[in-house]
């Protein structure tokens, strides 16, 4: 059984109608840890990391997230925590057009109980530290592919998350430009030891994480 870290699933499986998608999934991730999920499409990688971030709730086992089990929370309880502990990257960026760069970062302090300027100051040493200070006035439109996506890492920082679960996060960019993502990434967890569980299809990427978790047909095979 599987239950300690910083995140742990024990016994996860998750079927849609008579599709079982997950089939008693057990994965768990120390503090400070970069692990990647790795498999090819179709093999439940994503719907993993849907359940283990509370996205999502399994047809069956437990999840538990910096010691708190999170399976039974009700949406609003889930959502509260998830954005008091947690981070998420996606590989659709998931930007909101009509608001600059530094808008965009601070996101998740709105609903926080911390004054706008502190807000605004948060959101813009996130963007100096990922080398953006120049495009903090800048609407998405005008950002590259790599640099939306480093705009919704920090994003995904800013509230100074234990975890950050990252979904195909250079799915979208040319080869260099996600190469130098997952530098961004591995420096990050290395600096500021946030844990990072990554889903990726691209092996060679995810061998710079500390553990490589490879699935197939709903199960964990390496």
């Amino acid at each position: 059984m599987i239950n300690s870290g910083i995140l742990s699933g024990v016994d996860l499986r998750k079927s849609y109608g008579s599709l079982e998608v997950l089939k008693g999934v057990s994965l768990a991730v120390d503090p400070g840890e970069f692990v990647c999920l790795v498999g090819k499409s179709g093999c439940g990688k994503t719907t993993l990391l849907s359940l283990l971030s509370g996205l999502e709730k399994p047809t069956q086992g437990r999840v538990s997230l910096d010691g708190k089990e999170i399976t039974s929370s009700s949406e609003d309880e889930l959502a509260l925590f998830r954005r008091e502990n947690v981070g998420f990257i996606f590989q659709s960026f998931n930007l909101i057009p009509t608001l600059s760069a530094w808008e965009n970062v601070a996101l998740p302090l709105f609903p926080m109980k911390i004054p706008q300027e502190q807000q605004r100051q948060r959101a813009m040493e996130m963007l100096e530290k990922l080398e953006l200070g120049h495009r903090t006035g800048h609407l998405p439109s005008a950002l590259s592919g790599g640099e939306k996506q480093r705009v919704a890492i920090a994003r995904a920082l800013v509230n100074r998350p234990k975890i950050i679960f990252a979904d195909e996060p250079t799915g979208n960019l040319d080869s260099a430009t996600g190469e130098a993502i997952m530098s961004i990434l591995r420096r990050l967890n290395d600096e500021d030891g946030v844990a990072i569980l990554m889903v990726t299809h691209e092996a060679d990427l995810a061998k710079q994480a500390d553990r490589l978790v490879r699935m197939k047909d709903g199960e964990i095979v390496a």
